[in-house]
């Protein structure tokens, strides 16, 4: 299948230039593409993914990619629907720079006839005056266009900086450097960056009178409203020290019905008979959860290896009662038990009911009771009818960890610090 149409499928494809000329460009030769990510901060996160995905299938269908992270952009940040963004030191902006290179490289290749290159703004843009800037790329810009745009209109009243506000100019510029140093003909982004993209093929036919490609994807939204890539813990970062490989593997397991179907189409590299399969499965039998076990150990396996991903797998079933729960590396086994729920306690002595009630599996030391009378209280997948006993330091996993399940789905766990 051509790429384009594998990516309209999937629904990809939100807005375009001119899909028929980006067809037939595509169809002449191998076509180099970049897409950009500035360092806001240390880490991408799963909004992100969108972007990093979509370059990846780009690759593999054999298109060149460079990936832009903007160490200039990045510096001053990009209009908002609301207030100034913070600006950030250039010597923290540079190290997240590196931070997040590293994180792209397991996306793409960087070896081949279309090996990917990492790609940093601020070494054009730094080079660039004042005076240059505003003669060379200013000059290209009508301010009644830039007016207009719905991010700046949207600012007018409140205010909006002039940093902000000739944003759009620095990533138009990105295009037409790119394009001129290393024959970039397409750019993609997200769907809110459809006019700084616009403003950039506009700007490369302006001042070098070539017609170049775009498109982006849409926003990736959540069925019942709520923000995509938010947890209670907050965002869901693709730096395994901010989002623990457990973390992001229980990010996408637990997808809604109403969500994993398109997620599949968004971020999996699996067929479309194979996407099918996971979508009547879904229906037919959701407890099952076929589609979002599919869905979260490719991604995971993706980012943080085949390894990382089985201990993952294993912490998610041992802590129910379906594994053997020693044979969990430390690492693996606090991230499931925090993201379960895992409570400090600081005694020489806790017995079973303290722990349970400390975990937060039961509100009471009488409901442990009666938990444990009814044959549902469980110490490291061990049943324990005896609530008054106290945890056995030998039986602690790693010499500090108990997990504390009631019954088969409330689980959680606590640290002695004897």
């Amino acid at each position: 299948m051509h790429i384009l149409d594998d990516l309209a499928w999937r629904g990809l494809i939100q807005d375009s230039t001119d899909l028929d000329a980006l067809r037939g460009h595509l169809d002449a030769g191998q076509v180099t593409f970049y897409v950009g990510f500035d360092p806001t901060a240390v880490s991408l996160h799963v909004g992100h993914l969108m972007q990093v995905l979509t370059a990846r299938r780009l690759q593999l269908a054999g298109l060149r990619p460079l990936l832009l992270v903007g160490g200039a952009t990045g510096q001053i940040g990009d209009p908002k629907e609301a207030g100034e963004r913070a600006l950030n030191p250039p010597e923290v902006v540079a190290g997240w720079v590196d931070e997040i290179r590293g994180q792209l490289a397991p996306f793409v290749t960087y070896d081949g006839d279309n090996a990917a290159v990492a790609v940093n703004n601020l070494d054009w843009t730094s080079e660039m005056g004042v005076v240059e800037f505003l003669r060379d790329v200013g000059k290209h810009f009508p301010v009644s266009k830039m007016l207009a745009r719905e991010v700046v209109k949207a600012r007018l009243e409140s205010g909006i900086s002039f940093t902000e506000f000739s944003y759009q100019l620095l990533q138009s510029n990105d295009f037409f450097e790119l394009n001129r140093r290393h024959g970039c003909t397409l750019q993609f982004g997200g769907s809110d960056q459809w006019g700084n993209i616009t403003a950039g093929v506009d700007f490369i036919r302006r001042r070098a009178g070539e017609s170049v490609h775009a498109f982006v994807t849409p926003l990736v939204t959540k069925a019942d409203g709520t923000k995509f890539g938010k947890t209670e813990g907050g965002a869901v970062w693709l730096d395994a020290e901010l989002t623990s490989p457990y973390a992001f593997y229980q990010f996408w397991f637990n997808s809604s019905d109403a969500d994993v179907g398109r997620y599949l189409k968004y971020f999996s590299f699996k067929t479309h008979e194979e996407i099918a399969e996971l979508e009547r499965a879904t229906e037919e039998r959701p407890a099952a959860r076929l589609a979002q076990k599919a869905l979260a150990e490719e991604l995971t396996t993706l980012l943080h290896g085949a390894d990382e991903t089985a201990h993952v797998i294993a912490a998610s079933q041992a802590l129910f009662g379906r594994g053997e729960l020693s044979d969990l590396p430390e690492p693996t086994l606090r991230a499931a038990l925090v993201e379960a729920g895992l409570a400090e306690i600081h005694k020489p002595e806790v017995t079973v009911a303290e722990a349970m009630k400390e975990s937060g599996v039961v509100a009471s030391l009488g409901e442990a009771r009666r938990a444990a009378k009814e044959g549902g209280a469980y110490v490291n997948n061990v049943r324990v009818t005896d609530p008054a006993v106290a945890l056995d330091p030998a039986d602690l996993l790693h010499g500090r960890y108990a997990v504390i399940r009631r019954g088969k789905k409330t689980v959680a766990g606590v640290e002695l610090f004897t």
